[in-house]
């Protein structure tokens, strides 16, 4: 195939799918800028293997599992860790205001799970993948992400009811 096609097969893509990805990326890290790094890193790696993947009906799911893999990597590297703020920037609070805060509560409570129970956090409940999909993406075994996600859920709880008793 030619190079030129190639590319811009590549262009509609990143360009139809990257806020989706953006989405998932925000939700295994909590972070816009952050997210907005993980989509274009997983973007690049997908170019690159583009030759291969781009007949792929999974080629959505390639770039996932890409923004997967690269923020559990992050997440190991000592030096890309941040201290996160207690302080909230002040925002216009419009008249969904109780379920922006529960929203605010519940991506607080994720951004406090362990890396590796977010992901499973985010794959199963957010990205509603099964556990072969997940287990998958996450190298893990069926019944390690089965484990992984009572454990998260439950933590999520505990987290939830702590700041909700504030």
């Amino acid at each position: 195939m030619d190079q030129a096609v190639r590319e811009q097969e590549f262009t509609e893509f990143a360009i139809a799918r990257a806020e989706k990805l953006r989405r998932t990326a925000f939700l295994l890290c909590g972070d816009w800028h952050r997210a907005q790094d993980l989509t274009q890193i997983s973007l690049a790696k997908a170019y690159a293997a583009w030759h291969r993947i781009h007949g792929d009906r999974a080629v959505e799911a390639y770039v996932r599992q890409i923004i997967v893999r690269e923020f559990l990597s992050q997440q190991r590297r000592r030096s890309w860790h941040e201290q996160p703020s207690d302080a909230l920037p002040e925002q216009a609070l419009d008249g969904g205001q109780e379920r922006a805060e529960l929203r605010l509560s519940l991506l607080a409570a994720l951004a406090r799970l362990a890396p590796k129970r977010r992901a499973v956090v985010v794959l199963r409940y957010w990205e509603d993948r099964s556990v072969e999909e997940t287990a998958s993406v996450l190298r893990m075994s069926r019944s390690a992400v089965k484990s992984a996600s009572l454990r998260a859920l439950a933590d999520l709880r505990v987290l939830l009811d702590e700041d909700l008793r504030v």
